[in-house]
C-alpha cells in the first residue's frame, strides 16, 4: 500500500470513528440530556476508551456545540426546502409537511438537541436560539407564500406558532414511534390550514385595520 493509500485509509477511519462518537452523543444527549451525560457514557456507547474520544473532541460542550452546528441546516429547516408551487394548497401543504415528517424520522435524535439542557452555557445556548429563529423565520416564509393577506405584524408571533408546533410535534413523536406518519402530518395539516385559511373562513371577521397594532 502506498503513503497515500495509507493517508485515505487513516482520514476514512478517522472520520468514521467520529462519526460513531457524533451518533452516540446524539442519542444519548436526547436521551438523557446534556447535564446527564457523560464523556464516560459517550466513549462507552461509542465502543472507545476515553483517550480514543479526547483525539476528536476536547470536550462535551465541544462535541455538543459540534452536532449543533453539523444538523444547523437540518434543524432550522421546518420545513425543509421550498413548498411546490402550483396545485390544490392542501396538496402542496401536505407535500411539505410529508418531507418535514419524514426529515424527523430519518434522524430522530437530532430533533431531540435544541430541548437538551445545557445547564445554562450560554455559547450554546445562543446557538440553539439561532436555530430557532431560523426556525421562526422558514415558519413566516411558509405562511406569506400560502397566506399573503395576513398582516405582517402578525408574521413573527405566527412563525413562531408554527415552529413551535413542528418542533412540540416532532418530540411527541419520538415518544409515540408507533403512531402513523401519515397521522402526523394530518394533524399538522389541520394547524397549519387554520393559520392559512383565507379571511373570512377562519370565523374570525375581517383582518385586523391598519394601526391595530401600535404601529
Amino acid at each position: 500500500m502506498s503513503h497515500l493509500d495509507h493517508a485515505r485509509a487513516a482520514r476514512a477511519a478517522r472520520a468514521e470513528t467520529r462519526s460513531r462518537i457524533e451518533t452516540a452523543a446524539a442519542r444519548l444527549f436526547g436521551e438523557r440530556g446534556y447535564a446527564a451525560t457523560t464523556i464516560d457514557d459517550i466513549a462507552a456507547a461509542a465502543g472507545l476508551s476515553k483517550p480514543m474520544l479526547y483525539r476528536h473532541f476536547d470536550s462535551k460542550k465541544e462535541l455538543h456545540l459540534e452536532l449543533l452546528e453539523r444538523h444547523r441546516d437540518g434543524l432550522a429547516a421546518a420545513p425543509p426546502g421550498e413548498p411546490p408551487r402550483g396545485g390544490d394548497p392542501d396538496a402542496r401543504l401536505r407535500a411539505v409537511l410529508e418531507a418535514w415528517f419524514e426529515q424527523v424520522e430519518s434522524s430522530p435524535y437530532t430533533w431531540r438537541l435544541l430541548s437538551a439542557g445545557t445547564t445554562g452555557d450560554p455559547e450554546v445556548q445562543e446557538l440553539q436560539r439561532a436555530i430557532r429563529a431560523r426556525q421562526r423565520a422558514a415558519g413566516e416564509a411558509l405562511l406569506r407564500q400560502f397566506a399573503p393577506w395576513l398582516p405582517g405584524a402578525e408574521l413573527e408571533p405566527l412563525g413562531e406558532a408554527v415552529r413551535s408546533s413542528f418542533h412540540g410535534l416532532a418530540l411527541w413523536w419520538l415518544e409515540h414511534r408507533d403512531t402513523p406518519r401519515a397521522l402526523l402530518v394530518s394533524a399538522m395539516l389541520r394547524v397549519v390550514r387554520g393559520l392559512v385559511a383565507p379571511p373570512g373562513e377562519r370565523g374570525e371577521g375581517r383582518p385586523a385595520p391598519e394601526g391595530a397594532y401600535g404601529a
